[in-house]
């Protein structure tokens, strides 16, 4: 009788125990999405927009990473009308910085990229209905991603003309892009921050507007 009552007090004690290591398991789950919310968070509250980098050229599988990012972004219908165009080749960021800096005008000799030694070319193709908001979508993740990973990013425009330019559209037709059906959307640059990183501006007020 004895031998039976510690079989099942045994038997209660590991059926507390695998409790017990459920409700942990449990609230490490918890845990871990809490600091994964807590950090997306702080990086969409403190990403600014940079304009000044260093020459160095961040590793290729980060760069590939926020890429990555930018593809996930939600489009219309799921469609996924954007493309990205990711520039790491010296010579041809080059020529689409020129490019871009000539829609100042023929003399303008500035470069836009501000030293950024990347630029990923956000495009989308114009026979989707959404294709200017997906297209927005994407530069976004791109910007928000590239903070996550530790790169200074900044949205510049002008991408639409630059690749409405016989220029442009040649260096969209090497890479078996279709110039007449794809629009540019921005230019997104990242790179390592050259300096201080930007301090954040006092958010206007009335952004928000309640209905409750």
């Amino acid at each position: 009788m004895k031998k039976l009552s510690l079989l099942m007090l045994l038997a209660i004690a590991m059926v507390m125990a695998s409790c017990v290591t459920v409700v942990n398991n449990e609230n490490t789950g918890e845990n871990k999405n809490e600091t994964v919310m807590n950090t997306t968070m702080n990086d969409l509250l403190t990403r600014r927009s940079v304009r000044s980098y260093t020459d160095e050229v961040p590793p290729m599988e980060v760069i590939e990473e926020i890429c990555e990012a930018g593809t996930y972004a939600p489009t219309g219908m799921n469609k996924q009308a954007p493309i990205i165009v990711a520039v790491t080749n010296r010579e041809v960021r080059d020529k689409i910085s020129k490019l871009n800096g000539a829609v100042f005008g023929p003399d303008n000799d500035r470069d836009p990229f501000y030293g950024a030694p990347v630029v990923l070319v956000v495009l989308a193709d114009t026979t989707v209905f959404t294709w200017k908001e997906d297209g927005s979508l994407v530069m976004g993740n791109l910007l928000n991603a590239a903070h996550a990973k530790g790169l200074g990013s900044c949205w510049i425009h002008r991408a639409k003309e630059v690749f409405e330019t016989e220029e442009g559209k040649a260096i969209l037709r090497d890479l078996g892009i279709d110039d007449a059906k794809y629009v540019g959307i921005g230019n997104c640059i990242l790179g390592y921050v050259d300096g201080d990183y930007p301090e954040a501006r006092p958010r206007k007020e009335n952004y928000v507007y309640w209905i409750k």
